[in-house]
């Protein structure tokens, strides 16, 4: 007989545990919980959520806490909670069968189950009383509970409608390779769609889409068109300067509000971030900006400071995300009011509240976000806001922080990694890519099992989640910058490795990767159903990953046998049509494969002439580069079509290659560059 009780006290998920003091008898998801579903016959409330959600915390104090709300849901149902950021393949499942129903997404994600985690309604927040046109959470409860019991046929019926879309959402759409018509069809209707005075997509609430913004700039080089780049320098820039940026601590929080860039939700995540410092390095490599040198140094600052997660042993990963709420209240360690200014800045309060809009009456509910609306500059102006900025910094550091979840997942800490290698090479910061080095290690050695899978997540010493699809993908495209970045073997060996463990657990037996592992035993409807995801959305999707990972694998090997691979990934989608526009990360793969430029710096690389070769080389703006180093002639694999290439007898020598032909040996790091920011001569960006 299950337990008249909570059962969260003993998770590890940060998120699970602050509900575990709640009246409701919440049981984590597993086996045991879905047993006592099916041994009282009684339904399945799914909540899902995570830590930083703003709107979870809300739905948690107005009905989760109150006992009457929470006696309801023990009588009624088998209630349980499931941390999204730890389980995403189960959040996939159950998001699809929403939008099934055709109701939008977001969190909390309120899903009603049979006992056999068979989904057949389902909702986001429900207030605790009739509110904007939503029934009260009590409502439903009983709405949905007297449905269950009265009307199974109705329920069958839902069951097998939402069965039925999630099949059709798991199968493959598999067509002919994608061709640079399709890439031209995707970025002209994407370009559409962007805010070309504000940056990022027309509208409000305004997301970074990092995905599609890193696809849009790659793009511009397979074309030699502007567009494209000027939509991420806009975006960049207006984000750089705007509320969604901590203007005293670094980092973006997770979208805005508003058209405007100015108004976040609060919570910072890691995956943001990290792809936010990617695109911040390849921008200034392309058109150096102090203000983007600011920003990645900030935020790579915060990244340091604030999300490095629990030590071990010397070494250490990151953290998930920090939360939007403080003392109950959303921002409120953000926000700032002209009195608290002026009381902590005196003299230098004028200047500061003319750069950063600070009024009387506030910008937000009667506070002010920090933003930045005058042009950013040098010389002693900019010096008095900089220890403006860093007084505020120190005050407010002694505010309540917001909450941190400091579980480690090892596709964002991916995501992170690419991103500090990217930035170390152009901003000049080699300590930036020994972090990223350090994460990797922590990662490899704490969450990789002797399979050679890598698992989710981890927290205190506990491996929370079994490793997906997203997980080896990000790492080993980990494994691969910091391979390009380092000229280390083992690092290759590794992203090979990795690659590997995709293909043999989570290949669908043809070209395709399923996000869970062939032998995870607590998916639901996994004999039926079991998702393959191409469809990007905040972080790439994996297939998307996957067939960039094997595509840089071919340029960094020349084995054919990569190459294949990464064609059955994008044949394996290329049917979807107009809906590969959702899937920019394999669009760009697409484009590795067929144009990538493979970057073969011969001749020993501590030599002077090699390393600034590969330092020019390593600063590509364009993505679609992979970088070797060849210190003898016969030191690439003999299918590469560099090997044999030599460097001048004491010398280094640069050859690019694309298309299997490679290019007279280059000397002089200028020339490289130029070479590289350009694929077909167009300007400067």
């Amino acid at each position: 007989m299950a337990a008249d009780r909570n059962l969260l006290g003993e998770a590890t998920s940060p998120y699970l545990l602050q509900h575990a003091n709640n009246p409701v008898h919440w049981r984590p998801w597993g086996a045991e919980a879905l047993a006592e579903a099916r041994e009282t016959g009684r339904p399945i409330l799914l909540s899902i959520g995570y830590a930083a959600c703003h709107w979870c915390h809300v739905m948690a104090h107005e009905s989760f806490e109150d006992p009457e709300i929470a006696a309801l849901m023990n009588r009624l149902y088998v209630s349980i909670k499931l941390d999204r950021e730890e389980r995403p393949d189960i959040d996939h499942l159950y998001m699809t069968a929403l939008h099934a129903l055709g109701e939008p997404g977001g969190w909390p994600l309120t899903m009603f189950l049979t006992p056999d985690a068979e989904p057949f309604w389902g909702g986001t927040y429900f207030p605790p009383e009739p509110r904007w046109g939503r029934p009260s959470f009590r409502q439903v409860l009983l709405g949905v509970a007297e449905t269950y019991r009265s009307k199974p046929d109705d329920i069958r019926h839902n069951v097998e409608a939402l069965h039925q879309a999630l099949v059709a959402s798991a199968a493959p759409r598999p067509g002919s390779a994608i061709a640079p018509a399709t890439l031209d069809r995707v970025a002209a209707s994407l370009l559409q769609l962007v805010d070309r005075e504000r940056g990022g997509l027309q509208g409000a609430p305004k997301f970074p889409n990092a995905p599609v913004f890193r696809f849009l700039w790659q793009d511009s080089f397979r074309t030699g068109t502007k567009e494209g780049r000027e939509a991420l320098h806009v975006l960049l820039r207006r984000m750089s300067l705007g509320g969604i940026y901590d203007h005293l601590g670094g980092g973006f929080a997770r979208y805005a509000t508003d058209a405007a860039w100015l108004v976040p939700h609060f919570e910072k995540m890691l995956y943001d971030n990290g792809q936010i410092l990617e695109l911040l390095a390849l921008a200034h490599a392309a058109a150096p900006d102090a203000l983007y040198a600011a920003r990645a140094a900030e935020t790579v600052g915060w990244l340091q400071r604030d999300m490095t997660a629990e030590s071990v042993e010397g070494r250490a990963a990151f953290a998930a995300s920090e939360d939007a709420d403080s003392e109950g209240e959303e921002g409120r360690f953000y926000v700032w009011t002209e009195a608290e200014i002026d009381a902590e800045l005196g003299d230098d309060a004028p200047a500061f509240k003319a750069a950063y809009d600070v009024t009387p009456g506030g910008n937000w509910e009667g506070r002010t976000i920090l933003q930045r609306i005058t042009p950013p500059g040098g010389g002693p102006a900019e010096d008095l806001l900089a220890r403006c900025r860093a007084l505020l910094f120190s005050v407010r550091s002694n505010r309540t922080r917001p909450g941190r979840d400091d579980k480690v997942l090892a596709d964002w800490n991916g995501l992170a990694i690419v991103g500090l290698c990217r930035a170390a090479a152009v901003f000049g910061q080699p300590a930036w890519a020994e972090r990223a080095a350090q994460a990797f290690a922590f990662i490899m050695d704490r969450m990789a099992g002797p399979d050679g899978r890598v698992q989710h997540a981890w927290r205190r010493n506990r491996i929370a989640a079994a490793g997906l699809l997203e997980d080896h993908a990000a790492m080993a495209r980990a494994a691969l910058a910091l391979f390009e970045t380092t000229g280390e073997p083992a690092y290759l060996d590794r992203a090979c490795a990795l690659a590997e463990a995709a293909d043999r657990w989570f290949g669908d037996g043809g070209t395709s990767y399923c996000t869970t592992a062939a032998d995870a035993a607590d998916v639901p409807l996994s004999g039926s159903v079991r998702a393959r995801i191409v469809a990007d959305h905040a972080v790439p999707a994996g297939n998307g990953l996957m067939a960039e990972v094997l595509a840089r694998l071919y340029h960094l090997t020349g084995d054919a046998g990569w190459r294949r691979r990464a064609e059955g990934v994008l044949a394996a989608f290329g049917g979807l049509g107009d809906g590969l526009g959702q899937a920019p990360t394999l669009l760009a793969a697409a484009d590795l494969m067929e144009e990538g430029t493979a970057v073969v710096v011969a001749g020993d690389p501590a030599t002077p002439a090699a390393r600034s070769l590969l330092a020019a080389a390593l600063a590509s703006p364009d993505p679609a580069v992979c970088v070797l180093r060849a210190p003898q002639a016969e030191a690439l694999p003999p299918l590469h079509p560099a090997f044999g290439k030599a460097a001048p007898e004491g010398g280094a020598a640069a050859y690019l290659c694309r298309r299997e032909v490679c290019s007279p040996p280059l000397t002089d790091p200028q020339e490289l560059a130029a070479a590289l920011r350009e694929r077909r001569g167009a300007g400067a960006a």
